[in-house]
């Protein structure tokens, strides 16, 4: 046994334990979050419920079993629960049901106990009304009322099809005018108002530039005023449809078809049909935007503020990231001074990310940001431009924030190049410029890569610095669009990071936003793996490249 423990063997086998639970508590959490967010698109059944009420009645909710928990007889006894015939020591089953319908029950959840349900079926033709407002509707479709001809029958399921494609058409065709040619109209406006407040502020506006300014608003005001009737046209022919939903009081309640989005019948799928909504559901919440304070709708936003900002930081840091380390490691002199800067590099990745937040804030939002406004924006005033937080400062702030480690990356990278090679390159009559572009740098570039790796990993994950900078519950756009100059790095913008803290802990409804939490986590980590696999992929093929020259 002593020579056993000489030998580091139990060192060893301590090491590889270590690293399997670590593996095993990473594939774990991962598995969790995944299983938790990704069954949350699955059409599940929608049961109806007969549960006995308190006067001795019986009364009928339809909903779909969201969670279902073991509670003690004896707590609920303590809140005023009658449950005769049970011990206080037995547990009974409480269901916890999503029945939607808040605009007439006025919540979208209730609890039900075991004891309490007389009956449980689920119910064929039952549909599931997805709606653009108060969350989803469960009932019986009884017909259809279209510009006020009723529609009853076999024929309902495939007219309210037929009808809902046609409204989707009409507000796709409403959406793409309102935010491409209506939003052009409005961008050019406003650029007119600001070239007339700077032409004013020069004392340039003359009788004729402001005739030709005036007439060149007008042509826009006329253009805005076709494509506005165009857009009520389109909204005035969406309207006055409504399909007629039995809910589960037995009241037919009238719903108007352009705020309903989807209707499903889970209780009549199989599994292959089940499987293709899954998707298709999925598909939704990755491709659309946010709905009812983010407890709704989908998430892409947040993906493309998300992917975009990384990689503005990934542009910003890595040259920034490169060059300082070839600085320290080729050029400047080993001595105190170096010393003591290598040393603020490596405390600097140490520090909170909420102060390179507030160091972004105050220096590149107050600071900076200020000063470009005054200098190139001044017919903007006092209206911030740049003034104001945007993506631009949040990925210069976390390219700050992720710097040391793109520093001290190449660096180690830079070391690991053997001296004979930039001997024999300036030895063949080459300058230490070319030795290093043509040279050194490419046998690094492994190094540079890993480097930003650990910078886009960290910086894909950060939030706190962005709720100072730039971040954003809900932006009106996005950062790139149809409008010159094309990429607006002034604008605010969405985050995946944030959005799990927004639906997390600042939402309304928080049991239907439970499953979004989980769902954006997940997507979360995948578009971090994403870009990190990319990175690596690029990485080995740059090892492999090189690795001829480092023999």
């Amino acid at each position: 046994m002593n020579n056993w423990f000489k030998s580091g063997s139990p060192w060893i086998w301590m090491t590889a334990g270590a690293v399997s639970i670590s593996l095993i508590s990473v594939l774990g959490l991962l598995l969790l979050i995944a299983w938790r967010g990704l069954t949350y698109f699955w059409p599940a059944d929608v049961y109806q419920f007969e549960v006995r009420q308190a006067d001795g009645g019986a009364k009928v909710v339809i909903g779909e079993i969201y969670d279902k928990e073991q509670v003690p007889v004896e707590r609920l006894r303590n809140n005023n629960i009658a449950l005769p015939g049970l011990a206080d020591d037995a547990d009974v089953t409480r269901y916890l049901i999503k029945t939607g319908n808040r605009d007439v029950v006025g919540l979208d959840f209730r609890t039900l106990l075991a004891p309490d349900i007389l009956s449980q079926t689920v119910p064929q033709g039952l549909a599931v009304l997805e709606r653009e407002e108060n969350g989803n509707f469960y009932g019986f479709i009884q017909g259809l009322d279209i510009n006020g001809q009723t529609i009853s029958g076999e024929t309902v399921k495939a007219e309210l099809e037929t009808r809902l494609e046609e409204i989707e058409a009409l507000r796709e065709q409403a959406q793409d005018l309102q935010s491409k040619d209506i939003g052009r109209i409005n961008y050019d406006l406003e650029r007119l108002r600001l070239q007339e407040r700077g032409l004013e502020l020069d004392g340039a506006l003359t009788a004729a530039a402001k005739a030709d300014l005036e007439a060149k608003r007008q042509a826009l005001h006329e253009q805005y005023q076709g494509l506005e009737k165009e857009l009520f046209a389109l909204r005035d022919a969406m309207q006055g449809s409504f399909v007629i939903v039995r809910e589960m009081g037995g009241r037919d309640i009238k719903l108007p078809l352009d705020k309903v989005l989807d209707v499903s019948y889970p209780n009549d799928m199989g599994l292959l049909a089940k499987t293709g909504r899954y998707f298709v559901q999925l598909g939704r919440f990755v491709s659309d935007a946010p709905r009812e304070a983010n407890t709704e709708g989908g998430v892409f936003p947040a993906i493309f503020g998300t992917v975009f900002m990384v990689l503005l930081m990934a542009v910003i840091v890595t040259p920034f990231g490169v060059i300082a380390a070839i600085y320290l490691h080729e050029y400047a002199g080993k001595n105190a001074v170096t010393k003591v800067i290598r040393i603020a590099v490596i405390n600097l990745a140490g520090v909170p990310s909420i102060v390179y937040g507030v160091f972004g804030l105050g220096f590149f939002v107050y600071f900076m940001g200020s000063s470009l406004d005054q200098l190139f924006y001044p017919e903007a005033l006092p209206t911030p431009t740049f003034g104001s937080p945007g993506v631009l400062w949040s990925a210069l702030t976390l390219a700050i924030l992720t710097l040391p480690v793109v520093i001290v990356s190449t660096e180690e990278g830079l070391t690991r190049i053997p001296s004979s090679l930039r001997q024999g390159s300036l030895a063949l009559g080459a300058t230490k410029a070319e030795t290093l572009w043509r040279i050194v740098i490419p046998m690094a570039s492994p190094a540079i890569m890993t480097g930003l790796i650990l910078a886009v990993a960290r910086a894909a994950g950060e939030v706190a610095p962005l709720m100072l900078v730039g971040v954003v519950k809900l932006a009106p756009t996005l950062p790139v669009d149809g409008n010159f100059p094309f990429v607006h790095l002034d604008r605010k913008f969405m985050h995946l990071g944030f959005h799990i803290y927004d639906v997390g802990f600042q939402s309304p409804n928080v049991e239907a936003a439970r499953p979004l939490v989980y769902a954006t986590a997940f997507l979360l980590v995948s578009v971090i793996m994403t870009l990190n696999i990319t990175a690596i992929g690029i990485r080995n093929h740059l090892r492999e490249k090189f690795r001829s020259l480092e023999h």
